[in-house]
């Protein structure tokens, strides 16, 4: 079997994402009693894809600019500080994760 090329990398990851919102949004909207079509849910996949992008790219500027080739934690509540909520859950779940490493 060949390599995929990133193209064809990037469609599957695409078709993946998408088809897990359209899972997502069935779900609830069976328990809402509501409809949304196939162009609701390629538009919020769409938008969805390009956030991750902007966020990646965003995280990648932040290691690179620490001097670093690899983002870690400290990239991750960097780019949420804007967030407060979400920065909250963020250092909860990386004190977490690191209670879980020491044992």
């Amino acid at each position: 079997m060949a390599p995929s090329s990133d193209a064809e990398k990037e469609e599957r990851l695409k078709a993946a994402l998408w088809y897990s919102v359209g899972q997502t949004i069935d779900s609830i909207s069976l328990t809402k009693d509501i409809n949304a079509t196939p162009h609701f849910i390629g538009a919020l996949s769409e938008t969805l894809w390009q956030q991750i992008e902007n966020v990646s790219h965003d995280l990648e500027a932040f290691a690179k600019h620490a001097g670093r080739s690899t983002i870690n934690t400290s990239d991750v509540l960097l780019l949420a500080r804007k967030n407060e909520g979400l920065e909250d859950v963020l250092k909860q779940e990386a004190k977490a994760v690191k209670a879980r490493e020491k044992t």
